[in-house]
């Protein structure tokens, strides 16, 4: 498996459009756009996972920097969760 973290999503985009951009460059695992736990409102980023890591690195590559409903994303290799 390989993660990414994928950020300056826009607020209206959903899990099933990450899917579809991210899926052109490979098998998408899973598609988890973080939200807001009082509101429910989505915090502008997400994270996708690959099951293969050769697929996850070239989306890496060619998503970073692209627009996803007029907003340029962010995308890179997802690392672990910092103990709070």
């Amino acid at each position: 498996m390989y993660k990414l973290f994928v950020g300056g999503i826009p607020y209206s985009t959903t899990e099933d459009e990450l899917q579809q951009a991210f899926s052109q460059h490979g098998s998408v695992a899973s598609v988890k756009i973080i939200t807001d736990r009082d509101t429910g409102r989505s915090k502008g980023f997400a994270f996708v996972e690959f099951e293969n890591e050769d697929e996850g690195k070239a989306a890496e590559k060619a998503m970073n920097g692209s627009e996803i409903g007029g907003r340029q994303i962010t995308v890179n290799e997802a690392r672990p969760m910092q103990p709070r």
